[in-house]
């Protein structure tokens, strides 16, 4: 199965062509593409379409940061939702035929009271920011266009997920280089960091799309999945964790520049049905994970 992903460039289309790349008995082929292509472009993208003759397509790319959104919704919007428009009549006027796999965002469930965690796919969207509602936006722009035209489309809900290569917007990733820096002395033993006390649910990016793949192959037509760990994590404790494995010992002090107003405080996820339906399950220990983010940015210090 030919394999085409929009947003090929990005944090986990890199884990996905890696993940490909090391199965050459899967029988997937990674369409390998000589540039990030503009899903603003309607034409660009049916040209890369006919190009490659995909039988899947992984729809990844998008603005991805909650922040972002905020300072420019419209920008947000143009590319998450109108990206997915061009690229489904892309899809259509090339005459595909196979399967589309919409990555959407765990984010679109919103503010979820406690007594519904963990969540599942019964529980109805409610964005509180124009990053996730352009990721609902785009879900049912998915299911308006297989009412009207035939298109067999799976839809993923990722939670928080992370790995190498990740930006350093995100927290995981920046608690990994500042604690990095610290063990090779590029910084004073202070992390500034925001509110401490709050849980998430983190997914090493290997499982991600692992969990991908088998939606594609296994996934029910127009369903969507959850994909996620399961397990509430502290923050608190992932950055404890991540001085322990580099082997310092820093002053954690809380930035109020770094505190988000209406913060949910606890966050997990259920992924029964994404298991039933495909055999899938975490593999990757929460330890593990961080591990490797704390290496990688060591590595990349020392270089």
């Amino acid at each position: 199965m030919k394999l085409l992903a929009t947003g090929h460039l990005g944090f986990v289309g890199h884990a996905l062509r890696e993940f490909v790349a090391n199965r050459p008995d899967s029988g997937v082929q990674w369409c390998e593409l000589s540039r990030e292509h503009d899903v603003r472009n309607r034409a660009d993208l049916a040209q890369m379409l006919r190009e490659h003759r995909p039988d899947w397509v992984v729809h990844l790319a998008a603005q991805s940061h909650v922040h972002a959104s905020w300072n420019d919704p419209a920008a947000t919007l143009q590319t998450n939702v109108g990206g997915t428009a061009n690229l489904l009549a892309a899809l259509e006027e090339t005459g595909f035929t196979g399967r589309l796999l919409y990555v959407s965002s765990a984010d679109v469930y919103g503010a979820v009271p406690e007594t519904l965690l963990p969540v599942d796919e019964q529980v109805p969207p409610a964005p509180r920011s124009p990053y996730a509602t352009s990721k609902v936006a785009a879900e049912i722009l998915c299911r308006q266009w297989a009412r009207a035209r035939a298109l067999d489309f799976v839809i993923a809900r990722p939670f928080n997920h992370t790995g190498p290569r990740q930006r350093e917007e995100f927290a995981l990733p920046r608690f990994a280089r500042e604690v990095a820096m610290i063990r090779l002395g590029l910084r004073e033993p202070v992390l500034a960091t925001g509110d401490l006390d709050v849980t998430r649910d983190f997914l090493d990016v290997n499982d991600v799309v692992d969990a991908y793949i088998r939606l594609l192959q296994r996934g029910v037509s127009g369903e969507t999945y959850n994909v996620c760990s399961g397990r509430e994590v502290l923050l608190r404790d992932a950055l404890s964790m991540m001085m322990e494995i580099a082997g310092v010992k820093a002053q954690v002090v809380t930035d109020p520049a770094l505190l988000r107003p209406s913060e949910q405080r606890r966050m997990g996820g259920s992924w029964r049905k994404l298991a039933e339906a495909t055999g899938w399950k975490p593999a990757t220990p929460f330890r593990d994970t961080l591990a490797s983010l704390v290496n990688h940015w060591i590595s990349e210090l020392e270089e």
